[in-house]
């Protein structure tokens, strides 16, 4: 028997519960895992709360991440012992995810733990900061060099924009930090933004074309602010898209596209392939500290995460919330 976070939706709709699960429960997969460490992603607090439909079958243990190790496997790349990280592949959504002390998935979601990261600091990026690792690549593949100016990062005291910041001050960008807390602007210079800005400055609708300031952008937001990133690019400049806190919708217009050359980089974390992962979190572990991962995160147990995930959906919580399923 194993503790879990079950979400169950019946006629009168849905409810999440701590329950004790047995382990002939878990869903079909060719890994068995000992999950040391969760998280709480933006998705996970959609789904905990029901504020979307982010679930797809019930019931569900949601978690989009996970940190541990091999307990069995017939899958040819793992072997009982093996640590290991899972982001995303729909775990939470369609598959057991990593919100309970026992997990069976497909070997193919897997990638080694890095060497450098304790399980506990793997989750303290989770998917938050992966995903914040593939944008950063994604720039830099796509030419954007410290020299040409400023980047911006929107959403800044999240968990994407935390570690976005990070890892662009550590490749040597000026980097600019939209935040709807301006209060946290210390802890924002301490991860290496040079200017932090107030969120409304983009949060509404704007010119087409504005005055160019941004050599790149890693925007987690969407919606007027995505649209306003864009239209403030300069020309050959690249954003990097990777979510819809504001809004799904991105109320823009091709100009910044077809008269500065501006790029906008569609970033999935979701289904992205091995090799992909295995680069970011090489970057990651090449690129953050410890220290870093300490001030981004702070630890609650399994029992706390129904509440917590209330005040993540409140915009309560600065960081990456980590998970210790056997707490």
């Amino acid at each position: 028997m194993f503790s879990a976070l079950l979400i169950e939706k019946g006629m009168t709709g849905q409810t999440v519960s701590l329950t004790r699960l047995d382990e002939a429960d878990l869903p079909a997969g060719d890994v068995s895992i000992d999950v040391e460490y969760s998280t709480l992603n933006y998705k996970d607090g959609l789904a905990i709360t029901g504020r979307s439909p982010v679930v797809r079958a019930f019931p569900m243990v949601p978690g989009a991440d996970l940190a541990g190790v091999v307990t069995a496997s017939t899958h040819a790349d793992w072997q009982k012992g093996d640590r290991v990280v899972l982001n995303g592949w729909g775990v939470g959504e369609t598959h057991w995810g990593g919100l309970a002390q026992r997990a069976r998935v497909s070997g193919d979601w897997l990638v080694p733990l890095p060497a450098a990261f304790t399980a506990r600091q793997a989750m303290a990026i989770g998917t938050a900061g992966y995903t914040a690792a593939l944008c950063v690549g994604a720039l830099l593949d796509h030419g954007v060099r410290p020299e040409q100016g400023e980047v911006l990062v929107t959403g800044a005291t999240g968990g994407v924009g935390g570690t976005a910041i990070a890892l662009l001050a550590k490749a040597g960008f000026t980097v600019a930090a939209a935040t709807g807390k301006t209060s946290e602007a210390e802890y924002l210079h301490q991860l290496g933004a040079a200017t932090v800005l107030d969120r409304a400055q983009l949060a509404d609708a704007g010119r087409p074309l504005q005055k160019e300031r941004w050599a790149g952008v890693v925007d987690s937001v969407g919606s007027h602010t995505l649209a306003n990133a864009c239209a403030q690019t300069r020309y050959g400049g690249a954003v990097a898209a990777c979510g819809l806190a504001q809004g799904m919708d991105f109320p823009a217009s091709v100009a910044p596209f077809i008269l500065r050359g501006v790029s906008l980089l569609g970033i999935d974390s979701v289904r992205a392939p091995r090799t992909s992962r295995r680069t970011a979190w090489d970057r990651l572990s090449r690129d953050l500290s410890a220290g870093t991962l300490e001030s981004i995160a702070h630890e609650i147990g399994l029992e706390d995460a129904i509440a917590a995930a209330d005040r993540l959906m409140e915009g309560k919580v600065r960081g990456r919330i980590v998970v210790d399923v056997h707490q």
